[in-house]
């Protein structure tokens, strides 16, 4: 059995928030890559991460057509995507559930379990 961690691809467009999200993958020994919501699928299909961290608020606008297309590939379903809002928007929740997204936390409640949850991406399932 192998201890190396899988690659969790973050998708935040928030530069303080991604150190951050950097900072503490880096403390946990956690391999980080980064995408756009627009080259999101194609960098999963290239090197299927073992998580995706999406920012649900991410500025482009793109953050729910990503995750469909994410999620409606056959390559990349099956990968865990944990998304995060900035505030209680029941219609984005809503649309993010709807398109597929594992697991949606408010922002702040991703930020407090920020460790345990990369801790939990990263490391393979058996």
């Amino acid at each position: 059995m192998s201890s190396r961690l899988n690659t969790i691809l973050v998708v935040v467009d928030d530069l303080i928030f991604l150190s951050k999200i950097q900072h503490a993958a880096a403390l946990l020994n956690v391999p980080l890559e980064t995408a756009s919501p627009g080259g999101l699928r194609a960098k999963m299909v290239a090197n299927v991460p073992g998580a995706v961290i999406l920012d649900l608020n991410h500025r482009s606008g793109q953050a729910i057509d990503a995750l469909r297309a994410v999620k409606e590939d056959a390559d990349t379903r099956d990968v865990m995507v944990v998304g995060f809002v900035s505030h209680v928007q029941a219609d984005l929740i809503d649309a993010a559930r709807k398109a597929g997204c594992d697991v949606v936390l408010a922002r702040s409640a991703f930020s407090q379990r920020l460790p345990e949850i990369l801790q939990g991406l990263a490391t393979p399932k058996t």
